[in-house]
């Protein structure tokens, strides 16, 4: 077997470490420099940025790297190229508003001499300011005229307004008050102008239109499904090898063996094959008001005893000290309706401001058999033991993706249920929910995506298939197509997870790992595709023009 704590495995850098690191203190000092959001000048030279590393990331010798260097190697270059895509974007998009930002050169021009503490005329520049004014007076009463326009085009041009007054307000700071010639003419042209872009900005808002192929289905729920090919493009990005056809097949087999689970649950209850009669005995078991907290600790305390007892992970003292609770907001309960956790274990429970019926849906779908899956997702060995190692080990590594983030803590769900975590058919039902709806996750979203589904579909299908109270899907689907998710996050869980558990298969039970030196192992890598992980492990020799191909599901 491996050593827990071998020096390649663990060693904090690699050959491209240097070139990530420098990359990341430059474009923070050229995001810093140019902070006006949207303006030409910062695209441009971020780009140039990004082209410049690409080219020193090519003069490397590729072949001569190790493994987890040239993973760092392909995943940097991945991660540039991307960033340089979508800067590409951002000009394209500032470039079809150009016309509804005439007064945005000289702007940037008076803030681009203030950089260096120029010492303008004053009285030219306030003359020009009264211009500018009534030029944006002129063009705001054109735009109230005008008709409703691509979102995504008054996003861009909402952000270079907004960073144009952010460059007003470091050239009053600047000079008001030190200098006086500016402070008797700029003060009051200055600040009519910025008045001026808070209503104009305002309108462009107003102006933004959601191109959709969705068609409105009365749920009041409103996303962009993405296409298809998109979703295919952005698979691969991710390192997933399926199409979405597959993964859908992928969830159904997922979905049928959970139902086989929870037909033996339901028997075991008493009540045969009537598997919703059985959920809905566990949905009833919520707890007092007011108790919610004292239940999440008693899990966790549960959770944290089977981990150590099993000798499954390292856990670091701190990092079983430092996390603590909060209460979700009511209305932020209407997007996200389960708790949600990391450092901060954000417990979400009803309010007095709610209805009744919103209560006590919130407070039947988070009864502590439902919760009990769920709480070391959120905290150990989940994210919170995520972000306390991503913030120890290989920091220089910013290869953030869902499909490890959550993919890891839906692993644990998978590994405790093998272990025999859940106590009886009501914990094997709770546990059941939510694997579940990590299946459904799969099958809505890229359904919706592909245009196949509604809003309304999707949360008529975790209703029924899953069990959901209809105002924690309503909840669900509003998360998953508004909440600024990605379009594959959801498909993220179930995914990532089942990536991990192959991974376990391959490293464990072939015997070449133990459970916990696997577990360590993993997060003492940080956060890539978990395809890069396997690499690493298994100390692949990746070729320079490498194509995602693991097939991790059978």
């Amino acid at each position: 077997m491996l050593s827990a704590f071998s020096q390649p495995l663990y060693e904090q850098t690699s050959e491209v470490n240097n070139l990530m690191v420098r990359y990341d203190a430059d474009y923070g000092s050229l995001h810093r420099f140019y902070y006006m959001d949207s303006s030409p000048e910062r695209i441009e030279r971020l780009k140039t940025l990004d082209q410049d590393y690409l080219r020193q990331l090519e003069a490397m010798d590729f072949n001569a790297l190790g493994t987890g260097a040239r993973v760092d190697y392909l995943l940097f270059r991945r991660d540039v190229q991307e960033d340089l895509r979508t800067l590409t974007l951002e000009g394209t998009e500032l470039a079809a508003v150009k016309q509804w930002l005439p007064f945005a050169p000289y702007l940037y021009e008076i803030e681009n001499l203030r950089r260096r503490g120029n010492q303008l005329e004053w009285q030219e520049v306030a003359k020009k300011l009264t211009d500018t004014g009534d030029e944006i007076e002129a063009i705001t009463t054109k735009l109230k005229a005008a008709e409703p326009f691509d979102q995504k085009l008054t996003r861009r041009a909402s952000a270079s307004i907004k960073g144009i007054q952010e460059g007003i307000k470091s050239i009053h700071s600047f000079y008001n008050e030190y200098d006086p010639m500016y402070t008797w003419w700029v003060t009051m042209p200055i600040t009519r102008v910025d008045s001026l872009l808070t209503i104009y900005e305002k309108v462009m808002t107003s102006k933004a239109k959601l191109i959709t192929t969705q068609a409105d289905d009365g749920s009041g729920i409103v996303g962009s499904p993405i296409g298809r090919d998109e979703i295919i493009k952005q698979l691969e990005f991710e390192m997933i090898p399926y199409t979405p056809d597959q993964l859908i097949e992928l969830a159904n087999k997922e979905f049928a063996w959970c139902d086989a689970e929870l037909l033996k649950a339901s028997r075991e209850m008493g009540f045969g094959d009537d598997w919703k009669a059985a959920q809905e005995k566990v949905k009833n078991s919520y707890v007092p008001v007011g108790q919610q907290p004292e239940a999440m600790m008693e899990l966790y305390n549960q959770s944290m005893a089977f981990l150590k007892e099993h000798d499954l992970v390292t856990i670091p003292p701190i990092a079983e000290e430092s996390w603590r609770m909060t209460m979700m907001a009511a209305e932020r309960q209407k997007v996200s309706p389960f708790f949600l956790g990391g450092e901060n274990f954000i417990i979400s429970y009803p309010t007095n401001t709610m209805e009744y019926d919103d209560r006590m849906m919130s407070m039947r779908g988070n009864n502590p058999h439902f919760s009990r899956s769920t709480v070391h997702h959120e905290l150990i060995a989940g994210h919170h033991l995520q972000g306390f190692m991503n913030r120890r080990y290989k920091t220089y590594r910013h290869f953030r993706t869902p499909f490890w983030t959550e993919g890891w803590a839906l692993y644990w769900e998978l590994l405790l249920w093998d272990m025999d975590f859940p106590r009886s058919p009501e914990d094997r039902i709770g546990m059941l929910f939510w694997r579940m709806h990590r299946c459904a996750r799969i099958i809505f979203s890229l359904n919706y995506h592909m245009g196949k589904w509604s809003p309304q579909q999707c949360i008529d299908f975790l209703v029924d298939r899953v069990g959901h109270e209809r105002a924690n899907a309503e909840g669900e689907v509003r998360r998953s197509f508004t909440g600024g998710y990605g379009p594959l996050y959801q498909v993220a869980y179930l995914t990532g997870g089942l990536q991990f558990y192959a991974l376990k298969k391959e490293l464990v039970d072939g015997g070449k790992m133990t459970l916990k030196q696997y577990h360590d192992a993993v997060l003492h890598e940080n956060a890539m595709p978990v395809e890069m992980v396997r690499a690493i492990l298994t100390n692949q020799t990746l070729p320079k023009d490498f194509k995602t191909k693991w097939r991790f599901y059978h």
